[in-house]
C-alpha cells in the first residue's frame, strides 16, 4: 500500500488529508509537501486529517511532531482529527496527544485553529 496525500486550505489553514500508509517509505514525501505549502507564507495553521490513514509507525510519529514544531514556530497552530482507532493507540502511547490536540472531524479541527470554516 502507498500513500496519497490530499491538501486543501480553509483562509490560513492547510489541511491534509493522509490516505493509506505513513511509513518510512513515505514520511518524507508528507513532510516535504508540507513544507513547501507552508514556505508560500499564506498558512499559518496546519490540521492533518487521518480518516483514512490505515497504517502508521515511528516514522510517521516523528514526522507528525516535525511539522509540529514548525508550525509553532510560525506562530500557528496544528491540529489532527479523525483518527483511526490503531493509530489513535500509537499516539497516545507516544504521549503525542500531550501536546497535540485532537478533533473528531475536519471542521471542528478548522474551527479550532481560530477560523470560521
Amino acid at each position: 500500500m502507498s500513500l496519497k496525500i490530499d491538501m486543501k486550505h480553509s483562509h490560513n489553514v492547510l489541511v491534509v488529508r493522509l490516505i493509506g500508509e505513513l511509513d518510512h517509505h513515505t514520511a518524507e514525501k508528507v513532510r516535504e509537501q508540507i513544507e513547501k505549502e507552508l514556505a508560500k507564507d499564506i498558512y499559518y495553521h496546519l490540521v492533518l486529517n487521518l480518516k483514512q490513514l490505515d497504517f502508521m509507525d515511528s516514522s510517521g510519529l516523528g514526522m507528525i511532531l516535525g511539522r509540529y514544531k514548525k508550525v509553532s514556530q510560525l506562530g500557528g497552530k496544528m491540529v489532527i482529527c479523525s483518527v483511526q482507532p490503531s493509530i489513535y493507540r500509537l499516539m497516545e502511547m507516544s504521549g503525542l496527544f500531550k501536546i497535540l490536540p485532537m478533533f473528531e472531524d475536519e471542521q471542528d479541527a478548522v474551527s479550532a485553529c481560530g477560523v470560521a470554516s
